[in-house]
């Protein structure tokens, strides 16, 4: 361990959902997360056994830690678009209290490159799929909870590859319908040894010191890549003005089932769930593209990180 784990602990009960889980399933990992009606939901990519394509389900808890995950898909290949729609995995969840309905992005997987569907949900019940809203490549939009003067805002990852071609940074851009999207700015690049890859955002939960987003990073080394987290602050009347993130990785792969899997020292956030009267953080988390993880700590703890480390860069 090359961090000190002080800001996200790992649950004991680690990792909360296993293949074993889900009949048939090879692999159960990256995950949408929100509260609806006082439940716990999880939108959680389930890969086949027989490795045909993988679809989303929902899994929904009374307590937080131990759930119950639907049998049938609740997000399957898009019937509007099989061509472009090539593996149905990593959604993000936001929920948007101006038009009380869910948003969920989810990336378009194809030899076109990888786009971004937008679809929308009222209660984890029936799912509305809008429309195609980004351009490959951009595997990662997020959507903000809430509107800022008036306007949709998002963030994005575009170009991926972080090869020294642009890839791998945050940008962020406005919209008037989630459909038609302008303003487009750049954000944030690596900026550290644990994500001098490339980065990426959850979607951004608007708290009393700004608006706050775990990120997740990844580093090379030779003997592959590893993929941590931290998190970021922006400011809640301007959001393209960062005001606090941290250098410090708030959890990197350091336990068994994060180092060992299908694709081994990962752990990927989706998104959080954060409580600011309880002061609390839930990250439910991919680890090592097979499981799905849970860690929690004080929101405020982070969200101090966030101030401390950038105010001393």
């Amino acid at each position: 361990m090359y961090y000190k784990e002080e800001y996200l602990f790992r649950h004991p009960e680690n990792p909360i959902i296993k293949p074993a889980d889900v009949d048939n399933a090879y692999a159960t990992f990256n995950c949408g997360q929100t509260m609806y009606n006082g439940k716990t939901i999880l939108l959680v990519a389930v890969q086949p056994m027989d490795n045909s394509h993988p679809a989303i389900h929902v899994a929904e808890s009374d307590d937080g830690v131990h759930f119950k995950l639907r049998k049938e898909p609740f997000i399957e290949k898009s019937k509007n678009f099989p061509s472009i729609d090539n593996w149905t995995i990593d959604p993000r969840v936001t929920y948007i209290p101006e038009d009380d309905m869910y948003y969920i992005t989810r990336p378009l997987d194809s030899p076109w490159g990888t786009a971004v569907m937008l679809g929308r949900t009222k209660d984890f019940e029936t799912y509305e799929e809008m429309d195609i809203v980004a351009l490959p490549n951009n595997r990662v939009p997020c959507i903000f909870g809430g509107k800022v003067n008036g306007q949709y805002v998002r963030l994005d990852r575009p170009n991926p590859s972080g090869s020294g071609d642009g890839g791998g940074r945050l940008w962020i851009s406005f919209s008037n319908d989630l459909i038609h999207w302008g303003e487009h700015r750049p954000l944030l690049a690596p900026f550290t040894l644990w994500n001098w890859t490339k980065i990426g955002p959850t979607p951004p939960v608007k708290t009393k010191d700004g608006w706050f987003s775990i990120i997740h990073g990844v580093t090379q080394s030779c003997s592959g890549r590893r993929y941590s987290m931290g998190a970021l602050l922006l400011d809640l009347d301007d959001p393209r003005k960062i005001i606090g993130r941290t250098n410090t990785p708030i959890l990197t792969p350091d336990a068994p089932y994060e180092y060992m899997g299908t694709v081994p020292n990962v752990v990927f956030p989706c998104g959080f769930i954060a409580d600011e009267n309880k002061d609390e953080l839930r990250v439910y988390y991919g680890a090592a593209d097979t499981y799905v993880g849970l860690a929690s700590g004080r929101l405020s703890r982070i969200i101090e990180l966030c101030k401390e480390e950038y105010k001393a860069d």
